[in-house]
């Protein structure tokens, strides 16, 4: 038996405020749609360019509440072209307290759940620490017409343990909206370690939990507000299977739709040959729970 899902990856290059933005992934959505897609992904906080370059509290007027204009209109469009529709926001939550959130739209426009990443990175060119407060929803898919999505965001790619609580909790695929890229001054040796390093943690998500990935990224380069060296966003967005096949891969520099074919029925063929959720030792994890053991 196969659960045939056709889905598409929006990657997408920074058309410079929310307008423009989403007047583009409103044109990509129906092109997803018309080539057959049930369910688009978009790229992290798609609205605008990837401001956490820097400190700034003026960069705080981005933010919007959920639900908010934002989803008023990424709604309308799910409903529209009848898709389910998977976004990335700048949550304001309170004066003060913002989320870098992913939501959840269903083929007749409700939002049906939403997301609020849990790991912040705070490094040279990403001070999302500065602006996003860490969420607090858990790990919980969001069940939808097509299946149970496990929607995480970008840091949260790095982290076993958010993929391995999705699938727990039932997810049938794991989704990623990413902003990662280059420091343009490493080397190009360096360059491609890290973007290996990106996918091969995704594979391995899919891997170890049976199912599949999708991760869509930014592209392009994006100039840093301040004297810094600006990102390189590389792109690379991919669709894999639930043994960490490659299914489909986007360019590195270009804007683009990437389409795949992904088979839900397979995660459970894939784990009754490779049972990893059986041969948990779960009575043995308890320093999990720790940050490191002295």
């Amino acid at each position: 038996m196969t659960r045939l899902l056709n889905v598409a990856l929006v990657q997408e290059l920074n058309q410079g405020d929310a307008a423009p933005n989403l007047a583009r992934i409103e044109q990509r959505v129906a092109e997803a749609a018309a080539a057959g897609a049930k369910l688009v992904l978009l790229q992290e906080l798609h609205n605008g360019p990837y401001f956490c370059q820097h400190q700034s509290v003026d960069e705080f007027d981005r933010a919007e509440p959920i639900p908010g204009p934002s989803t008023e209109r990424l709604g309308a469009l799910a409903k529209k072209h009848g898709v389910v529709l998977v976004a990335s926001l700048f949550e304001r939550r309170a004066p003060g307290l913002a989320h870098n959130t992913a939501v959840v739209f269903e083929t007749d426009g409700r939002l049906v759940g939403k997301y609020r990443k849990m790991h912040i990175p705070d490094d040279p060119g990403f001070n999302e620490k500065f602006y996003f407060t860490p969420g607090d929803l858990g790990f919980t898919p969001i069940a939808t017409s097509v299946g149970k999505l496990g929607v995480l965001v970008c840091w949260d790619q790095w982290y076993p343990e958010a993929a391995r609580l999705m699938a727990l909790a039932g997810a049938d695929l794991l989704l990623y909206p990413t902003a990662i890229g280059w420091d343009p001054r490493d080397t190009d040796a360096e360059k491609e370690r890290q973007r290996m390093a990106w996918i091969l943690s995704h594979r391995g998500h899919a891997v170890a939990n049976g199912l599949p990935v999708l991760s869509c990224n930014r592209t392009g380069f994006e100039p840093s507000p301040i004297d810094g060296p600006g990102i390189q966003f590389w792109g690379s967005s991919f669709v894999c299977g639930p043994q960490g096949e490659i299914l489909a891969e986007a360019s590195r520099d270009k804007a683009e739709i990437l389409f795949a074919e992904v088979d839900l029925a397979r995660g459970e063929a894939v784990r009754r040959i490779w049972p990893f959720l059986r041969d948990r030792r779960i009575d043995a994890y308890g320093d999990l729970t720790k940050r490191f053991r002295d």
